[in-house]
């Protein structure tokens, strides 16, 4: 295998470097690199498929393509549900409370009135022009249209006739075909074929007795996945055509997908659930400690790593491990004055490289992950150090025993620094198992304060950061970082992050066959993102389940 054949090479290098043969150059022409396996990836293990409810910012999405990003969509609507600390995942098993199914009546309702309120919004739904209030033909190609868009396939002719019926039968009553328009616009925005992504299957050939998505099916997971939205009409029109059947059909359109702007807002989805960056709207810290602490840090900070992202995938296409590593980020002069660095420009982001001190590096030196995972009023080793374990390392923590108090003590002469006083942890047999894979990585992390500002004393005591994870020391937050980059389990622990989010399905035993062989083929392309992406919508397991 590719990555058996590499890691080999690395060993013969090593070798040969220790025994001082390098000078030695070969008349031997060096062999151009193997190509990347092309083939899909893994074993055709069919994972539990469900029909997934729309998270909230699918639903945002969905309506801006099918109506125009004038469109001011309701935010109200049923909450998403995080399972595996994914709302992908989360929406695969959730069902609609009764509140929510009003709150999407009612935004139904508030968008079908703006479409059909303003000619140039009703101009893009109604191709043709209606010639009276109960004009069929143009009832007919509008619904059509609107339809397939909205549930992602051609309407079969009884759901047609439904609503033809449906708009036909208001526009004779209220005497304007704009009106009749409304009942037809809110009610496939009301239906579940709207709202949720349903799952039938077909037989699949390549595994007899097996199911796998239909063409349309697919598109839905391919566009979620890779867009986190609708399917454009060239995708619709490769599963109409039968193009959608095959792993070639499938890789011909995975390849078009990731070329496209969109492509970007698939990885930003997929970052923002699994680091839980959408938690930074709900940030509040005591601004009485942290003076340059405001109510629009959290956007600013989010932007931020989500830029370091699409930089380090899709402008650089470099080794995705950098992330732990690199000095380039993004800045606004806020941001820029907390790093104590030159604003590169007055208004707005801006890429900028770090100094090489202080020590800020990668996604550990930035202030969505440092002031996300403190408390209120103070940093937190625990927090921090649970982070980078489940997060980036994909380690188990269980939760404390139940009554436990967790609370620390407070700073007092004897134990000024925190890394004095989570000694505590370590005391009580029943904490120190967790807290000692959890604390050490935080403690690492404590010359940034709460919000991420960088410090070097606590409480007047100079703040020692330097650490061990599993084995190997560190000395401060970069050195830290260089660790994770460097420890196998962290582009492993990418791998099944990824795939967990793109097929909604929560992590088991039967997961392990597959997610090896797409992090064998991510590690032999360099540890690439948008390989990794591509990786995973073209294989097997990707386009087969078994029913719930």
């Amino acid at each position: 295998m590719r990555a058996k054949t590499i890691s080999t090479s690395s060993l013969a290098l090593v070798l040969t470097a220790a025994l001082g043969l390098g000078s030695c150059k070969s008349d031997t022409p060096e062999a151009p690199p193997a190509p990347l396996e092309t083939g899909p990836a893994g074993p055709a293990t069919p994972f539990p498929g469900g029909a997934q409810r729309l998270t909230r910012l699918h639903y945002q999405n969905a309506i801006r393509d099918i109506f125009g990003p004038e469109i001011v969509v309701p935010t109200a609507l049923e909450p998403d549900l995080a399972v595996e600390g994914f709302e992908s995942v989360g929406a695969t098993g959730s069902t609609v409370s009764a509140r929510g199914i009003e709150q999407y009546e009612a935004a139904a309702q508030a968008i079908a009135k703006q479409v059909t309120g303003d000619p140039k919004l009703f101009a893009r739904v109604a191709t043709c022009a209606p010639k009276g209030p109960d004009d069929v033909a143009c009832a007919r190609a509008m619904l059509a249209r609107l339809g397939e868009r909205a549930y992602r396939r051609p309407l079969t002719e009884p759901e047609l006739v439904k609503l033809i019926g449906a708009v036909g039968s208001a526009a004779k009553t209220l005497g304007s075909f704009e009106k009749g328009a409304f009942y037809g616009i809110s009610a496939i925005l009301q239906s579940p074929y709207f709202l949720y992504r349903p799952v039938v299957g077909e037989p699949d050939p390549e595994n007899p007795g097996k199911l796998r998505y239909t063409p349309f099916e697919l598109a839905s997971r391919l566009s979620f996945f890779l867009w986190n939205t609708i399917p454009d009409d060239a995708l619709l029109e490769a599963a109409k055509t039968g193009k959608l059947s095959t792993h070639d059909d499938v890789a011909i359109q995975v390849t078009r997908m990731l070329a496209s702007p969109k492509a970007r807002e698939g990885l930003r989805s997929f970052v923002r659930e699994w680091l839980r960056l959408g938690d930074l709207d709900l940030l509040q810290k005591d601004t009485k400690i942290f003076t340059t602490y405001s109510s629009d840090l959290g956007a600013m900070a989010r932007e931020e790593t989500l830029r370091m992202f699409e930089d380090i995938a899709f402008d650089r296409d470099t080794d995705a491990r950098d992330i732990m590593t690199t000095r380039r980020t993004f800045v606004t002069p806020k941001l820029a004055s907390m790093y104590q660095v030159p604003a590169p420009s007055a208004t707005g982001f801006a890429p900028v490289e770090l100094p090489e001190k202080p020590a800020r590096r990668g996604l550990l030196g930035q202030i969505s992950f440092l002031s996300l995972y403190s408390h209120p009023t103070s940093t937190s080793a625990t927090l921090r150090g649970k982070f980078v374990r489940e997060k980036l390392l994909c380690a188990i923590i269980p939760p404390p025993p139940v009554n436990l108090n967790t609370a620390l003590p407070e700073p007092t002469e004897s134990a000024k620094t925190l890394r004095e006083r989570v000694k505590i942890h370590f005391a009580e047999p029943s904490c120190a198992a967790c807290h000692s894979a959890m604390d050490p990585i935080g403690l690492g992390l404590e010359q940034f304060d709460g919000i991420g500002k960088f410090r070097t004393k606590e409480n007047g005591v100079v703040i020692d950061p330097s650490g061990e994870l599993d084995g190997k020391a560190f000395a401060d937050a970069a050195s830290l970082g260089q660790a994770i980059h460097d420890d196998p389990a962290f582009p492993a622990c990418i791998t099944r992050k990824m795939f967990v989010y793109a097929t909604g399905s929560s992590p088991s035993p039967d997961l392990v066959p597959t997610t090896d062989a797409l992090n064998e083929r991510f590690v032999a392309s360099g540890y690439k993102l948008k390989v990794l992406m591509a990786t995973i919508a073209q294989s097997r397991a990707f386009r087969a389940f078994v029913p719930h």
